[in-house]
């Protein structure tokens, strides 16, 4: 695993972006807690994903490049436009997909449904540039703690991806679900 700096992939974004698009599966800050992703097109790097986490069907959310994406590709009505301006912030909007080839089928399988993220946070603007959205998930075994630090990172993920983008320690919780898919639904985790 290599280790790089938020500098670092400033100065190496053009080798990262290229990396992201043939597969690299990677760790990544976020406003809350560190996550594990890939490129939310790519079947064979999110089914690495599934098999790292030992989470083989429960959905996957994504980080999405801008609102537009989501305008772009998702169902909206007013309940979801207000709450697309709560974005950038620590939310997981769970929405309904009306383009269901902007995703890979294994993100979530079998539903219409997909989890859309975009953190309050500065590597925003690399997945903005990236344009693409990336899987969104924490970097932990399914059941196991959160990982806030290097310290607490799985030695069995750790070996197993391309590189991580290491910010420090992270002191927050996960994002908060809001279910807008049939009645507004807010899911504390």
């Amino acid at each position: 695993m290599e280790e790089l700096t938020p500098r670092d992939l400033e100065l190496r974004k053009e080798e990262i972006i290229d990396r992201i698009k043939n597969g690299a599966v990677f760790i990544y800050p976020t406003d809350t807690i560190y996550g594990v992703g890939c490129d939310a097109s790519n079947t064979e790097a999110i089914q690495k994903i599934r098999q790292l986490k030992d989470r083989q069907n429960s959905p996957f959310s994504i980080w999405v490049p801008s609102r537009r994406w989501i305008e772009e590709n998702c169902q909206s009505s007013k309940e979801i436009d207000k709450w697309l301006l709560e974005l950038p912030g620590a939310y997981t909007l769970i929405l309904k997909l009306k383009n269901k080839k902007c995703v890979a089928s294994n993100i979530n399988p079998g539903n219409q449904t997909i989890g859309v993220r975009m953190p309050d946070h500065w590597f925003r603007k690399f997945v903005r540039e990236l344009n693409l959205p990336i899987v969104t998930t924490s970097a932990n075994k399914t059941g196991k703690s959160f990982m806030t630090s290097l310290e607490d990172l799985d030695p069995e993920i750790k070996n197993e991806i391309d590189f991580i983008i290491y910010e420090g320690e992270k002191k927050a919780k996960p994002s908060k679900l809001i279910d807008l898919t049939a009645e507004e639904k807010v899911i504390e985790r």
